[in-house]
């Protein structure tokens, strides 16, 4: 098998200042521009996920959830925000299992609609590490809404999941890239969160459509209530680093316990040898096997990054034989954005739809989708994840943010990706810190995924004795040889396509020595790392 030519991330700058990395080089630019003006990584950071919310409807929004980290002080753990959304106090498992169900339904039905957490987790931020005003903040967004917007490549793509939708005018049948969008509806949602806060958007007319497509799933008091806390991070040491990222209900443990496995085992110093990829798939699989079983949002997150429970795993690995797992017993579209200041706060923020345009309704006053989060759900009855009022589903978004020895910032990272989320940030971490790459060659580097022989993007732990570990079509190791040796291994190797959105769209701005560089991932396109 020939690999293709490897593109260069868009775009690799260095910068003295500021920085911001997303998937759409008007949102980076709209970022950048709050830093020229004095804002705050965080000021830049809410400007940058608005602008998203506007122009990448198809991969997150003001109908989804956001997960953030703010890298604040030099010798303090970074702040960790999860504004991940709340089943409604209608949510009634009993109810979907007395129609047969088994798992939440992917598409077309408000139950799996936890309440949007993505605009109290803007407020959130903004209000506590935000510098310029709010009114400065959104009107790049509110601009772009109004006026339009060129249609990327990937959401024109989208659009052929829109048939038959109701309210999705926005985006006309056999919208073409170029195109130009108006979406005044949400120019006017985003006016409302400038004037009024929070309760003009929750408490207005999206609260009120919701309750009305929901009927009987929300309550106005659900709506009432604030989707965005403020959590302790999980923090783990590898690679002479610090490695935090959010806690359950996120799946971010993931990453940390698969840095920590990987960091014990010798690693070539080559990352194009097959045996490279092989430890880490074996690291990551060893970390994530039993996702299903164990993540909800009771979930203990330093427990499950312990050494004591992760040794065992890491002594399961082999240099040359795939390992056996047990069996689990559970069951993509997000954006990730970066944003590092002059004063060295550093914002890795996510936010996302789940899948692409989330569950297929959209409200009808200001033409905004609805994620569809709440598929994390269990319908087990009993299950620490089951379905039930106020709960939070187990989350696939997991940004990631690393500090030196002395606690000073080093890096803030992050990906798009669904369960393969932690998998790419190992990657991408065992890569820059252990093999010391440069961040244009770290994430513009072929990646592996474990995925589903037929799956979703969001059920790779269901059965892990029939993974496969998919190769992209550029890695090193796609080629006959390389796949060859994995497969010696023990491994069912699939092959897929060069740059593929399937593993992830991520991001990585570096400090070195007061200089920030930069990357945005190839694979999004039209994505960018701006900076001044």
């Amino acid at each position: 098998m020939s690999r293709s030519r490897p593109q260069v991330p868009f775009a690799t700058r260095y910068a003295r200042s500021g920085m911001v990395c997303s998937v759409d080089h008007l949102a980076s630019d709209a970022g950048v521009a709050l830093l020229r003006a004095g804002g705050s990584a965080a000021d830049a950071a809410v400007a940058a996920s608005a602008v998203l919310a506007v122009t990448t409807q198809h991969m997150c929004g003001m109908g989804g959830d956001l997960w953030a980290l703010v890298h604040h002080a030099d010798g303090e753990p970074p702040a960790a925000l999860n504004a991940s959304g709340r089943a409604g106090s209608g949510a009634d498992a009993s109810g979907l299992r007395s129609e047969g169900r088994t798992r939440m339904r992917f598409r077309a039905d408000i139950r799996s609609v936890p309440i949007p957490g993505c605009v109290d987790g803007w407020l959130a931020l903004h209000e506590r590490f935000g510098r310029a005003p709010l009114a400065e903040v959104l009107a790049p967004a509110i601009d772009l809404a109004e006026g339009g917007f060129p249609l990327s490549p990937h959401g024109a793509a989208a659009t052929a999941l829109l048939d038959g939708a109701a309210n999705s005018g926005d985006y006309p049948a056999g919208s073409r890239p170029g195109d130009l969008i108006r979406r005044p509806g949400v120019a006017a949602a985003l006016r409302e969160i400038v004037e009024g806060g929070r309760e003009a958007f929750y408490e207005g007319d999206f609260g009120s459509d919701l309750i009305e497509l929901g009927r009987g799933e929300y309550a106005a008091t659900d709506l009432a209530r604030s989707q965005a806390d403020w959590v302790t991070p999980l923090r783990t040491t590898a690679w002479d680093h610090a490695i935090f990222t959010v806690p359950p209900n996120s799946q971010g443990y993931l990453t940390l316990a698969g840095a920590w496995i990987a960091d014990g085992l010798d690693l070539p110093s080559d990352p194009d040898d097959p045996l490279f990829a092989h430890l880490l798939a074996e690291a990551a699989k060893q970390a994530g096997w039993d996702r299903p079983e164990v993540l909800s949002d009771g979930a203990d997150g330093d427990a499950l990054i312990s050494p004591d429970r992760l040794a065992p795993r890491r002594s399961a690995i082999s240099p040359d034989v795939a390992s056996s797992l047990g069996a689990g017993t559970g069951t993509g579209d997000t954006m990730y954005l970066a944003a590092v200041d002059a004063d060295r706060m550093g914002v890795s923020l996510i936010q996302s739809n789940a899948s692409g345009w989330g569950v297929g309704l959209w409200t009808p006053t200001h033409r905004i989708s609805l994620h569809n989060r709440g598929l994390g759900f269990s319908l087990d009855e009993g299950h620490p994840a089951e379905y039930g009022p106020g709960r939070r589903p187990p989350h696939t978004l997991a940004p990631a943010l690393v500090q030196h020895a002395d606690s000073s910032l080093r890096a803030v990272v992050g990906t798009m990706g669904g369960d393969a989320q932690p998998q790419v940030l190992l990657q991408v971490l065992a890569r820059a810190l252990a093999c010391g790459e440069e961040p244009a060659r770290a994430i513009g580097s072929g990646r592996w995924r474990w995925g589903a022989a037929a799956g979703t993007g969001f059920d790779t732990w269901a059965d892990p004795e029939n993974l496969e570990l998919r190769i992209e079509g550029h890695a090193a190791w796609a080629t006959s040889r390389g796949l060859a040796d994995l497969a010696q291994r023990g491994h069912r190797v699939g092959a897929d396509a060069p740059h593929d959105n399937a593993f992830g769209h991520a991001h990585l701005i570096e400090v070195h020595d007061g200089v920030l560089a930069g990357a945005a991932d190839p694979r999004a396109l039209t994505g960018s790392a701006a900076g001044y």
